[in-house]
């Protein structure tokens, strides 16, 4: 497996949220049809037919409601991998402990429904009585209905056999790439929802409205594992979040930035770039900075051969070899100089063109110009900003089934 995979697999763990809920419906069948205006049904490879309820839907609101809560605790820090979710692994105690207490409401949940349950039949037969037979023969018992409730959760830490075939690893490490991506895309549809229900339209907000988004930055910095451009963008939320006032209305320009960043992050690819762009500004002043000190190192060195032709004033048998060591030292400082002249000319001309203009690009043109240490810095560079994983993307669609939710 590779470092990068391993790295993300050893700040995560795997949780498996495992819930069934009884769906009280049974398969309509054709005898419980009563065409008595002679009318035909049509063929089974043309039609089927659905289903009847049992009793009334509402009874089971609550078992859904529990289910629908679970995945929104995972996902809240976590995201969807390996039919559960992948949370960072200093998140997991406090996941664990919400995920217990749901345990314990749908248990509670599930004996109130049991002990109720021949009464809800009932009713629902009233409420339908020219339907009572079909309802009534296709009732099932307590003690069935008591199999088909469960809730429990698994937390694991993924990992491999030491003897596995390649292509099993390379599948793996394939899962592991698509992290970064799916992590991204669901912070885009959260972000399109906070965009809907709580900007879009309005002139002004309450501090309640930027609980999404911080919902969002702590996502984000929790799994900043899974891609080295999430930190910038933790960072540029953060900074916005500190200009936000502490008390009154939010509005004006400061809301509009609110809903920059909440559209940026609707989308993912933008995202991914801005973040890379933050990094690649980052990378400019460092560049700047090496070639600093090598001018101090050339300015330190024509100190010295100043020092060097004062002590050779009383030795004129050297003189001229010294003064030949200045010369030398006076046209290596002038070419190293040089370039340092311009290089600040204009940098506040037009920020926009500043912002446009690639830092790597920067820092190789100013190797070009003769400074061997910018030039090895911006390798350094181009090889970090290079480490970028390989990503699919995966829809991850629940089942179907009303019965099973894995």
């Amino acid at each position: 497996m590779s470092k990068t995979a391993q790295i993300i697999l050893d700040q995560m763990v795997l949780v498996k949220v495992e819930a069934t809920i009884y769906g009280a419906r049974k398969k309509l069948k054709v005898e419980d049809l009563m065409l008595v205006d002679g009318s035909k049904l049509p063929p089974k490879d043309l039609a089927s037919l659905g289903s009847k309820r049992l009793l009334d839907p509402d009874q089971l609101t609550v078992f859904n409601r529990l289910k629908k809560e679970a995945e929104r605790i995972c996902l809240r820090i976590g995201t969807r991998f390996l039919g559960g979710y992948a949370i960072p692994a200093a998140a997991a105690p406090g996941i664990i402990a919400e995920l217990e207490r749901i345990a314990l409401d749908f248990a509670a949940a599930k004996a109130k429904f049991l002990a109720g349950y021949d009464a809800a039949v009932s009713d629902w037969v009233v409420r339908h009585p020219e339907f009572a037979g079909i309802i009534e023969k296709a009732v099932d018992s307590v003690e069935f209905v008591s199999t088909r409730f469960s809730f429990d959760y698994l937390v694991v830490t993924v990992g491999l056999p030491e003897v596995l075939p390649t292509e099993d690893i390379v599948r793996l490490e394939s899962k592991i790439g698509s992290l970064s991506e799916q992590m991204f895309y669901e912070i885009a549809v959260d972000a399109h929802q906070f965009i809907e229900q709580s900007l879009l339209g309005k002139e002004q907000v309450t501090r309640n409205a930027l609980r999404p988004i911080k919902r969002m930055r702590d996502k984000l910095d929790g799994l900043g594992f899974l891609d080295y451009r999430v930190a910038p963008v933790v960072s540029t939320i953060d900074d916005l979040l500190k200009r936000i006032p502490d008390r009154g209305a939010i509005e004006g320009p400061i809301l509009q930035e609110i809903m920059a960043t909440a559209m940026l992050l609707a989308d993912p690819d933008k995202t991914r770039r801005h973040g890379q762009g933050l990094l690649s500004a980052h990378d400019m002043p460092m560049a700047m900075a090496v070639d600093d000190e090598a001018l101090a190192r050339s300015e330190s060195s024509i100190a010295d051969a100043d020092a060097v032709l004062t002590v050779s004033q009383r030795q004129p048998a050297v003189l001229d070899s010294v003064a030949e060591l200045a010369n030398n030292n006076d046209t290596r400082s002038a070419q190293s100089q040089e370039p340092f002249s311009e290089l600040f000319k204009g940098i506040f001309d037009d920020e926009f063109e500043l912002e446009a203009e690639s830092a790597l690009g920067v820092v190789t043109g100013l190797s070009a110009e003769g400074h061997a240490g910018s030039q090895t810095h911006s390798k350094g560079n181009v090889d970090a900003l290079a480490l970028e994983g390989v990503t699919t993307e995966d829809e991850c669609e629940e089942p179907s089934d009303p019965d099973h939710w894995f």
